[in-house]
């Protein structure tokens, strides 16, 4: 097998939902030798926050010298960025050598895996295979139901704040979705909580005390910014003064001090992660298209926001780093996404709209949304391909030097980058 046939196995399971449940993912385990046993990990839980979090851990502890495994979802360009090494994403040939391992084993079982799940084993196995220090992962949906709840018991549990998603598999309430999160949770294993939510936080101290598990909630407003731009942020936290993160966005330091809160946790565990590797992993960490700077003349800013709390997020950011003026939006949204709601935020931000369709069956036409945006009194225009939108607004940009935020979904990520660097070149 080589890799273009494992993606394209990996793809082709028959897909039937999110199939919430831990028996297919335990049974694919166990007849591949549970790999995930003897393992430690940092399993990080949440509605926004998750992929940041675990990019400025995983940083962390690199920079504290292990060997660090992280795991996440989506992946941005290219599949392989799910599964990393000490930030090196696995080979061509080592995950088509693994998934020839986990086929005929999956194929062979009566209720078969899903996707997510025999990627899910796929990293354990890899994992395992190069014996990691430790892994950071990532929940991919939820919590309690999520595949990667098959591990028994993490250094820390780690869930970095809960809004109304999923709603058709999680719940309708914040509670009841903090309770899917707090699902994570393992007896007498300890958690951090870094979102704001005071009812949320309730569910969860309610199953963490259940669990008699410790519980630490950061204190967002300890949190004193000392600088704040585009190009990063430099603030003081719980006795650690200028910790400095290049990752920018308003939002930013809320997961950093989630990840402080969980490197003290690790320390008391038994790890040994000094102040020094912790500013420098932190100001180290890389993680894309979470208000990721991709220029700087003109100033081009790509976010994945895809949620209410992830576009609040944005809006905030935009107001804080551009205080002079209004900026130019290139959006592109999935119809089952609150869309109309993501406008009220971010049109009275906008000088005007470029309107793409991302690359997914669920998505929102272009021109539905430019008429929207229209009907508001915002100028927008339709663009049939990701392609000519950011090259004409990218070229916009450049000519009224105003800013160009590009947002609404993560699945537009990779063409914007690639339309981003053609249209670069044709200027």
């Amino acid at each position: 097998m080589n890799y273009s046939e494992a993606l394209e196995y990996i793809h082709s399971v028959e897909w039937l939902g999110s199939r919430p449940g831990l028996s297919r993912t335990e049974e694919l385990l166990e007849k591949l030798g549970n790999p995930e046993k003897g393992m430690k990990f940092v399993h990080v839980a949440g509605t926004n926050g998750k992929g940041s979090t675990c990019s400025m851990c995983e940083s962390v502890l690199r920079a504290a010298g292990y060997k660090v495994g992280l795991y996440t979802s989506p992946y941005i360009v290219r599949f392989n960025e799910r599964m990393c090494i000490n930030g090196e994403p696995i080979s061509d040939g080592e995950l088509a050598e693994l998934v020839e391992i986990i086929k005929p084993i999956a194929d062979n079982m009566t209720d078969k895996p899903t996707e997510f799940e025999i990627i899910t084993a796929l990293a354990f196995l890899y994992y395992k295979r190069h014996a990691c220090d430790i892994v950071v992962l990532e929940v991919g949906m939820g919590g309690r139901l999520d595949s990667t709840n098959v591990i028994e018991s993490p250094v820390v549990s780690v869930i970095t704040g809960v809004a109304i998603d999923h709603v058709s598999v999680l719940g309708n309430t914040v509670t009841e979705i903090a309770n899917e999160k707090a699902g994570i949770i393992k007896r007498s294993r300890p958690v951090v909580y870094g979102g704001r939510d005071d009812v949320a936080y309730d569910a969860i101290r309610t199953k963490a005390n259940e669990s008699e598990s410790g519980l630490v909630r950061t204190d967002v407003g300890a949190i004193n910014i000392k600088s704040m731009s585009a190009e990063g942020t430099v603030f003081d936290y719980g006795g650690l003064s200028n910790i400095k993160l290049s990752l920018c966005g308003s939002y930013q330091p809320e997961n950093a001090i989630t990840v402080i809160e969980a490197v003290r946790v690790l320390n008391r565990e038994g790890f040994d992660v000094s102040e020094s590797a912790l500013r420098e992993g932190l100001e180290k960490a890389k993680w894309r298209a979470r208000f990721e700077l991709l220029e700087k003349d003109p100033t081009v800013i790509f976010d994945g926001s895809h949620n209410m709390q992830g576009v609040r997020a944005a809006s905030e950011s935009i107001k804080r780093f551009f205080e002079n003026g209004k900026v130019l939006l290139l959006m592109g949204v999935l119809a089952d996404k609150e869309w109309k709601a993501m406008l009220d935020e971010l049109l009275p931000l906008a000088e005007r709209v470029f309107c793409v369709k991302p690359n997914s069956p669920r998505a929102l036409s272009e021109k539905a949304l430019a008429d929207e945006c229209n009907a508001r009194g915002v100028k927008a225009l339709p663009f049939s391909t990701i392609d000519d939108g950011v090259r004409a607004a990218y070229e916009t940009a450049k000519a009224q030097n105003m800013p160009l935020v590009m947002l609404g979904s993560l699945y537009m990520y990779g063409d914007v980058f690639f339309a981003l660097e053609n249209a670069k070149l044709k200027k």
